[in-house]
Order: structure tokens, then C-alpha cells, then sequence
């Protein structure tokens, strides 16, 4: 054998390692001891708006409904032309029981205009537990009184929720969310088990306010795409409890065209390998069928790499999303998806630029950047 034949073998043989860390990582997660507390703090909901998500009356539906003694919903658009205010006012208007409040944020002077929204809502909100929620999620009833039982412990400060993804109606929906509950929850689980918790992922985070002063602020993840990264990151240095929450939230992709969901991916893919430059590209043993299959076109002899390869990504697919996030993966798609994401990991390490809601921006190496067009 030649030495590219070795390299990919041994790579490979990282990534059924890799697979294995994965289901073991999912068991030490789901075997973690929850808490119970009689008394649960006062929760603030903040709210970012733009737009109309597929299924956002739902989504927002979900955080009105909920069971928790005690709670504020904050809601932050830019202007009253937001197409998302009349279903918050309807809402409004359902549930007048429920204490909500929307904000008009104007155009926002931060480069990262989610930031703003939530800072606004920050400085108008009355509690000290927060929970700050993307307008694409859907909760279960008892989720807040869940948040505020992890916070029960005093030494925890910032929680960040899994996410089961549910597609759309597209096909490349529907493979993105196979990626999500099967390859990027994996991540997720596995950087826990090894190093604890020194992240936050974006769609719903739980945290207290006297611990996002302490760090600086939101105002300070201004400049950051990856500000829930960040927020996680700086949270844990500080040496604040940061946790992965047993609290599942549904996040609602709706549906994209192939060139919404390429966006979006590149995106991702983009800000993660500044974010995380070691991590993104460990990233690499996260694609068993692709280095089996490059270990196959190198010397055909190994095809019995592939076998084993789909074996232990099934198992590790399995952990996740059956395990932990209680649903069937699409088996048949997941080859499929694997390769995608291969492709939009390597598109990763290219490029400076992204586009976001119609604008494009440019990115530094540290995470940073800034609107350009």
C-alpha cells in the first residue's frame, strides 16, 4: 500500500473512533441527573423577530402556553411593518392573561443585528433568568419549568438547549435536519463528554443576566456571526457552570430552495471554521461513508471499508437521533446527506464572505464581521 492509502486508513479508522465517542457521549448526556426544585425563578422570554418563519403562530403559540407560574414574553422587530407583528398581536390578544410586550428596535447599529434585538429586550426585561429563543422554535408546555429546575443549581449560569430539527417540505430540508439530529448533535454531545460544556448553540439559550453582565454584556457579541459560540465560549472562561440542558426544543427549518439551504450551509460552514479553527477541521472524522469511500477509490481492496464505515455511522446516528432526540432517522437519505456535508465542509475552508438575509458580509479570522453590501 501506498502512503495516501495508509493516511486514509488511518483516518478512517479516527472516525469510527469518532462514531463510538459519539454513542458513548449520548449515553453520559442522557444519564446526566436532572433537577428538581419546589421553588422556580422567574423566567423573561426575549423574542427576536424578522419576518414570518414557516409555522411561526405555532412556534410562538408553544412559549404562551406555557405552565410556568411566573413568566414575561419580549418581543423585538425593527418596525411595525414587520410582517410577524400582526401574529404576535393576535397572540396578544389570545392570551391576555399572559405578560408580553413588543419592541420596535429601529435599524440596527450592530453588525450582528440579532444582537441588538436581544440587547434591547436585555434592558427592558424584569427578570434575571433568561431565555433567549429563535422565532423558528416550538417548546413543550412544561419547557420553562425545566429550564428554571437546571437553574435551580446556583452554580449554573448559562444553559444551552438541543435542538431536534423538523423539516419542511423540501428535500434539501429534510436532508439538512438529517444532518442536524445525526451528525451535529453528535458534535455537540461528544465536545461535552471530553471537555464539558465551553459552547452555546444558537436557538434557544437559557441564561442569568447577572452572568451575561459579568462577561461584558450582549452588546459585546455585536460584532460576532457566531455570538452564541461566543457567549458560550466567554461564559465558561469566566468560569461560570455552563451546561448542555436535558431540555429538547423543536427547531422548525421550514422549507428552503437548494440555493436558500447552499446559502445557509456555506454560511454555517463559514463562521464555524473561525469560530472553532481546530474544531472545524477535527470535523473532518465526522464523514466515515466519504473516507471510506476515498480509502476504496485509492485501493479497491478496502471495500470491505464501507461496510464497516455504515455500521458504525448507523450506530452513531442512532444515538442520536433515535436516543436522544426520539426520532427515525432517513436511513436512505443519510449517505446523501453525508456527502453534502463533506462538500459544504471543504467549501468551508474557502472564502471570506457570506450572505445573510439578503446582505452580504465579510469575515474575519476571529469570528468578526461586517457589512460590506
Amino acid at each position: 500500500m501506498n502512503w495516501v492509502t495508509w493516511a486514509l486508513a488511518g483516518l478512517l479508522a479516527g472516525s469510527v473512533v469518532y462514531c463510538i465517542f459519539t454513542v458513548l457521549a449520548a449515553r453520559s448526556y442522557l444519564h446526566q441527573r436532572t433537577s428538581l426544585a419546589s421553588q422556580l425563578a422567574p423566567i423573561s422570554i426575549l423574542k427576536p423577530l424578522a419576518g414570518v418563519d414557516e409555522g411561526l403562530e405555532a412556534n410562538l403559540r408553544s412559549f404562551f402556553e406555557q405552565e410556568h407560574a411566573e413568566f414575561e414574553l419580549l418581543f423585538a422587530a425593527r418596525n411595525d411593518q414587520d410582517a410577524a407583528i400582526p401574529v404576535v398581536q393576535r397572540l396578544q390578544e389570545r392570551y391576555p392573561h399572559i405578560s408580553s410586550r413588543l419592541i420596535l428596535t429601529g435599524d440596527p447599529p450592530y453588525p450582528n443585528a440579532k444582537v441588538y434585538s436581544l440587547d434591547r429586550m436585555f434592558a427592558e426585561a424584569r427578570y434575571d433568568l433568561l431565555v433567549m429563543s429563535d422565532s423558528d422554535i416550538r417548546v413543550k408546555p412544561g419547557f420553562l419549568e425545566s429550564i428554571a429546575a437546571d437553574f435551580s443549581d446556583p452554580r449554573v449560569a448559562l444553559a444551552t438547549c438541543p435542538y431536534r430539527a423538523i423539516a419542511g417540505h423540501s428535500v434539501w430540508s429534510i436532508l439538512e435536519s438529517e444532518g442536524m439530529n445525526t451528525e451535529f448533535l453528535g458534535g455537540l454531545l461528544v465536545a461535552r463528554w471530553i471537555e464539558g460544556v465551553k459552547f452555546a448553540v444558537g436557538p434557544t439559550i437559557a441564561a442569568r443576566k447577572s452572568a451575561l453582565r459579568a462577561i461584558g454584556g450582549l452588546s459585546k457579541l455585536k460584532d460576532y456571526l457566531a455570538e452564541d459560540y461566543v457567549m458560550g465560549r466567554d461564559a465558561a472562561n469566566a468560569g461560570f457552570g455552563v451546561i448542555l440542558s436535558r431540555n429538547i426544543v423543536e427547531h422548525r427549518i421550514g422549507s428552503e430552495s437548494l440555493a436558500a439551504n447552499a446559502r445557509h450551509r456555506l454560511r454555517w460552514a463559514r463562521s464555524t471554521r473561525r469560530s472553532r479553527p481546530a474544531g472545524y477541521l477535527g470535523m473532518l472524522f465526522t464523514h466515515p461513508l466519504t473516507l471510506s469511500l476515498a480509502l476504496i477509490a485509492a485501493d479497491p481492496h478496502w471495500w470491505p471499508s464501507l461496510i464497516v464505515a455504515c455500521l458504525f455511522r448507523m450506530a452513531a446516528a442512532w444515538a442520536t437521533s433515535v436516543w436522544v432526540l426520539g426520532v427515525q432517522p432517513h436511513w436512505l437519505l443519510l449517505p446523501i446527506q453525508d456527502l453534502l456535508s463533506f462538500i459544504f465542509w471543504v467549501a468551508g475552508f474557502f472564502g471570506n464572505t457570506i450572505v445573510w438575509r439578503g446582505r452580504r458580509y465579510y469575515l474575519y479570522p476571529d469570528g468578526r464581521f461586517e457589512l460590506r453590501t
